[in-house]
């Protein structure tokens, strides 16, 4: 069992998806471990640190050599990985919604490639979980983000000199990004409020110290759909949920929005007219904003400014903490592989629960029920 690891090759990638503790790890269940020279260097880990934990450091083209799994953070291009064995898994996020053409050409390649962010979200699976993982960490950088526009301080602060106000921080959509983000402005010292349309999410914004804020008198919304995931909301309830935020967005120093919901378009959470009832100098981090953005105006890759309000529209949130995040990553697909390994004989081998789940090409063709229907 060879399973490789490559370089990332997409534009501001710098998260790897072994470090030198999964090497090990991978070892000691039996696998031989190639990894491309050079994939951890954006991560802070040195080829060195691979040898020494056990793993064969090579180029590109002798690291995929006949190898049974390829483990990546992003999904390689099919072109690249052609030494692989016929049928070899691609273990990776692979943006399944956003990059179907490279989904087939997998398929048409023969490999059969298992997108980690389908992995569902049961009990077993927690510890496999990519979007978990990647998301507290982005939730935490949002606010850091934030804090680095924010022209004033964050808590509150009492001198000889006059009282400096707590800065108001409003966070939309609380998921893993959301809790994180609550937290990581209340140890700031910020005053944070939250809200989401998963009527479960208030209890758990308020035993972080935060203020709820959520439409109450639409009945029979919970906004919470498999998984965990929010849906789709109905237009009497976004019409309610607009005029609430409004009154309240408007009286806040710093938004950060995460809100996503799987296979669609990012829903538009604050509109251009809701901007303009900011303070200037306030800011927005838009977490959503590769899906199409919470945030009217926001751009993906820069910093824009509308009615003076800055609006934080960074690429690759998880990236930009890259040695943590790969950290995480890494035990992630650990943890999956090792979960489903096989000693006698020596490989993985898939449940049916969670193989189907994640297995999106098989036999030459696209087998994902999400990307067939």
């Amino acid at each position: 069992m060879k399973i490789a690891i490559v370089r990332e090759q997409a534009d501001g990638e710098r998260r790897v998806a072994a470090t030198p503790e999964t090497v090990k790890k991978f070892g000691a269940l039996g696998a031989d471990v190639a990894i491309e020279a050079g994939a951890g260097l954006n991560a802070s880990i040195a080829d060195a640190d691979y040898a020494a934990a056990g793993a064969t450091v090579a180029d590109r083209a002798a690291t995929v050599a006949s190898a049974d799994i390829i483990l990546g953070v992003q999904g390689p291009a099919p072109h690249s990985i052609a030494g692989a064995k016929p049928g070899a898994w691609i273990v990776a996020g692979l943006n399944p919604f956003g990059d179907r053409g490279r989904i087939a050409s997998y398929a048409a390649a023969g490999f059969e490639a298992l997108a980690m962010e389908f992995m569902p979200r049961i009990t077993r699976a927690q510890s496999m979980d990519i979007l978990s993982s990647q998301s507290n960490l982005s939730g935490y950088k949002a606010v850091l983000d934030a804090a680095a526009e924010y022209g004033r301080a964050f808590p509150m602060m009492m001198t000889a000199a006059g009282t400096v106000s707590a800065a108001k921080l409003f966070v939309m959509g609380v998921g893993v990004a959301g809790l994180q983000a609550i937290a990581t402005a209340r140890r700031l010292g910020a005053q944070v409020s939250a809200t989401d349309v998963r009527a479960a999410t208030k209890e758990q914004i308020e035993s972080l110290g935060a203020k709820a804020i959520f439409v109450e008198k639409v009945a029979g919304i919970e906004g919470e759909g498999a998984g965990g995931y929010a849906t789709e909301m109905s237009d009497e309830y976004k019409a309610a949920q607009a005029e609430l935020v409004s009154g309240h967005i408007a009286k806040q120093d710093i938004v950060i929005t995460t809100a996503l919901i799987p296979g669609r378009p990012a829903p538009r959470l604050i509109s251009d007219a809701q901007i303009a009832t900011m303070k200037p100098g306030s800011v927005i981090v838009d977490l959503a904003v590769e899906q199409g953005g919470n945030v009217e105006g926001a751009v993906a890759g820069e910093i824009v400014e509308r009615h003076g309000v800055k609006i934080v529209g960074h690429r690759n949130m998880p990236s930009r903490l890259a040695a943590d995040t790969s950290a995480l990553f890494a035990r992630n697909l650990y943890n999956f592989l090792s979960a489903f390994w096989d000693k006698e004989k020596n490989a993985p081998v898939l449940d049916d629960e969670i193989g189907t789940a994640i297995r999106l090409t098989q036999g030459g063709k696209i087998v994902n029920e999400r990307l067939l229907g």
